[in-house]
């Protein structure tokens, strides 16, 4: 397979190829699903927690006597069934969300949702994503010449130093999400509209996928 390479000024310079057993696969929706599945339940902090009679404030004393009353017997005005008592079964805060994939299925999903962006032409290479200054404007006029500036864009990254010109040039763009190739998320890429990257990375996403 093959791919268009342009510069940023948005004329074609050459042609680069790609693996098809990356980005020529028949897309396996069940597996990224999985993949979706666990990237969200990654993302949950687990932070909730909620007091359990042990942890409310008060009710060391017990309400009434056990007899005599008439009353159902209590043994603490903190207790689950009493209003500012402790929580039964709430969240502990020690929640563990985490869903396994196994490294075959992630492997399988990333190359279904390469191969669908190939197929859909929402992949741009550039023989290099370079900036003489940190100019949104600059950015916003590479946009502009793939007719681009409203669509939901992805700038891939080396995650080196190289990158530090671009991401500064994109963070102000709301609709732009520059990140290193390392950290895309299936998700990220499904959601895309427009995925750009330079042939190097690219061929690194590709390396990384065989």
């Amino acid at each position: 397979m093959e791919l268009k390479v342009f510069n940023v000024l948005g004329k074609e310079v050459s042609k680069i190829e790609i693996s098809n057993e990356v980005f020529g696969i028949e897309p396996h929706n069940q597996a990224m699903f999985d993949l979706i599945l666990s990237e969200r339940a990654a993302k949950r902090q687990g932070t909730k927690k909620t007091k359990t009679r042990t942890e409310v404030s008060g009710g060391g004393r017990k309400p009434w006597k056990q007899k005599g009353t008439g009353r159902a017997r209590q043994g603490s005005i903190r207790s689950p069934q009493w209003r500012g008592g402790g929580v039964v079964f709430g969240p502990t805060g020690m929640e563990n969300y985490t869903l396994k994939v196994n490294k075959k299925v992630r492997k399988l999903a990333f190359k279904s949702g390469w191969s669908q962006k190939a197929k859909d032409n929402e992949i741009i290479v550039f023989d290099a994503i370079e900036f003489n200054h940190p100019k949104t404007s600059d950015f916003v006029q590479m946009l502009k010449n793939f007719k681009s500036e409203d669509k939901k864009i992805i700038i891939l990254l080396k995650g080196d130093k190289s990158d530090y010109k671009t991401y500064l040039s994109s963070r102000n763009l709301g609709n732009v999400l520059a990140v290193p190739f390392k950290e895309l998320t299936l998700e990220d890429i499904i959601n895309s509209d427009v995925i750009f990257s330079s042939q190097e990375v690219l061929k690194l996403v590709e390396k990384g996928l065989e």
